[in-house]
Formats: C-alpha cells, sequence, structure tokens
C-alpha cells in the first residue's frame, strides 16, 4: 500500500503506532504495507521538521522498534495497558 493511497485516518494511526515505543516496524508492514523506509518518507512528510527530528532521534537504534533486535521476552507490539486493537480497530472492553 503506497501513502499515497492512505485515508487521513489511517495515516493518523501509523503516526501513532510510530511513536508507540513497542509497536515494531514490522507491526506496521503487516498492518498497513508499508516498509520501514516508507514509514520514515510518511513520518517526514505529515511532521514539521522538528518534530520529524525528534522523533528519529527518539527511535534510531531503538530496539522495541525493531523486531530483530528485541529480546525474546517481548512477544507484543502493544503495552498491556493499551485498549485492545483487533484489525487497527479500537475494540470496547
Amino acid at each position: 500500500m503506497k501513502a499515497q493511497t492512505l485515508s487521513p485516518i489511517e495515516i493518523d494511526r501509523i503516526i501513532e503506532m510510530a511513536w508507540e515505543d513497542r509497536t515494531t516496524f514490522d507491526a506496521i508492514k503487516t498492518q498497513f504495507g508499508l516498509n520501514h523506509s516508507s514509514v520514515i518518507s510518511l513520518m517526514r512528510q505529515e511532521m514539521k521538521q522538528s518534530s520529524f527530528k525528534m522523533w528519529r532521534k527518539r527511535v534510531c537504534g531503538r530496539s522495541t522498534k525493531h523486531a530483530s533486535m528485541r529480546t525474546s521476552n517481548i512477544t507484543t507490539f502493544k503495552c498491556d495497558r493499551q485498549r485492545a486493537i483487533s484489525a487497527n480497530r479500537i475494540s470496547k472492553r
């Protein structure tokens, strides 16, 4: 899926997922089809330059954002306090 075909709601969700510490780029790729470089391009396009630089500094080298760098004891991509998300829709409790 290309960034041009994404709806504003999907773009907002991708940005939110990219900011979350435990959500990997692989999870974004699974749900939206955007690889790591596509997410970076989307973030650069949708955010102010200063916000983008802050985000890049934050995620660069962060092991929780890259599935291959994660420890084996982290098996989920969301915080246990976050609402359950199923098929990119927030479900009610």
